[in-house]
């Protein structure tokens, strides 16, 4: 039999065990999660501004969204830059742009082959590449003035791609950074993918068919469609260390259910690969945030602390009991640390 014939074939029944029951286990998890504050519905997804698209260097369009500030910014006031993370979407910044609204000149964008950008050419899906697609961003949004950049997760590591390619522009354009649960390098690239292809499929058969799978990624996609349910617990287990509402468990579930297989495929390589601590040395010439939930199981605490021992200066803050998208579940914490770190960059409180 056919190496990819195999792999799907052993997906397709692992799904349908999940389909058929999964077990007792994850019924009643599921019943526990929609439970949850069923009251509590933020508009996620509500935030807009009028898009922009700014072409990246090798002609992928990017989806870009400014908001602008109700005051004009004055010459010293930084822009703050938001990165989303892997299989998400510049939604997941809900709850700080909501905070920052109004107040400060923010850019947030889909990071290419995500949301609303398009779709990346074979072989540039890569952390080397989101770093180039971050200049991109600024030299066509923010061509001058001071900046602040925030990443979660993807978006983090994309800063220090930034930050080995172009290590002049910190304490030049670039007044602060915030790294939000992210790493440098050292990653398990399996963890990554727990959340965006559960357990029923995230075993060491899927690291090592990670290709094979890719290319029957419109199989792959109906399989993980077929068993949300399992997929709802997983993202709970995964993404967040507490007991958050429902809502909150559904806009990140949907968010990486609506990214193609065959993307989670692409970018998946770099995660291993990824060995840039050396650059973030760079990062003591500004004000530095380092955030990370004591349960993040996707890079956890420890990559933060990784972080902070080297960067000279930085401000680490700890979560206790958070998870992955501690940006939505520690969100006054995490805007409280931004308004902050804006205050030691030189912007308005």
């Amino acid at each position: 039999m056919k190496p990819r014939r195999t792999v799907l074939g052993a997906a397709a029944g692992a799904v349908t065990l999940a389909a058929a029951g999964a077990g007792l286990d994850v019924a009643r998890r599921h019943r526990a999660i929609v439970r949850r504050a069923p009251e509590e519905h933020p508009a996620f997804g509500s935030l807009r501004s009028d898009p922009i698209t700014v072409v990246a260097e090798d002609g992928t369009p990017l989806h870009v969204e400014v908001d602008e500030p109700d005051e004009p910014a004055g010459p010293d006031d930084p822009t703050v830059v938001f990165c989303h993370g892997y299989a998400l979407t510049l939604d997941c910044w809900h709850f700080q742009r909501e905070h920052l609204r109004g107040r400060v000149r923010t850019v947030f964008y889909d990071q290419r082959s995500h949301g609303r950008s398009g779709r990346s050419p074979l072989g540039h899906a890569s952390i080397d590449q989101l770093g180039r697609d971050l200049t991109s961003v600024l030299d066509a949004v923010v061509p001058e003035g001071p900046v602040v950049l925030v990443g979660h997760s993807m978006g983090g590591m994309t800063i220090v791609a930034l930050a080995d390619e172009h290590p002049e522009l910190f304490g030049d354009r670039v007044r602060g950074v915030a790294l939000i649960s992210t790493t440098a390098g050292g990653l398990d690239p399996s963890r990554v993918l727990l959340p965006i292809v559960p357990a029923w499929l995230g075993s060491r058969s899927l690291h090592r068919g990670i290709a094979t799978l890719a290319r029957g990624h419109r199989v792959v996609d109906r399989l993980r469609k077929v068993g949300r349910r399992v997929a709802l617990v997983t993202t709970d287990q995964i993404a967040f260390g507490d007991r958050v509402p429902a809502a909150y468990v559904r806009f990140v579930d949907d968010m990486l259910a609506a990214t193609p297989f065959e993307v989670v495929a692409e970018f998946f390589p770099g995660f291993g690969q990824l060995d840039k601590f050396h650059a973030v040395d760079v990062l003591s010439e500004v004000p530095t945030t380092v955030i990370c939930g004591t349960a993040d199981r996707l890079t956890g605490v420890g990559h933060s602390r990784k972080l902070h021992s080297r960067i000279d200066g930085s401000t680490l803050v700890e979560e206790e009991g958070a998870g992955h998208m501690v940006i939505l579940e520690r969100s006054v914490e995490v805007d409280d640390a931004l308004d902050k770190l804006l205050v030691a960059a030189g912007g308005r409180a």
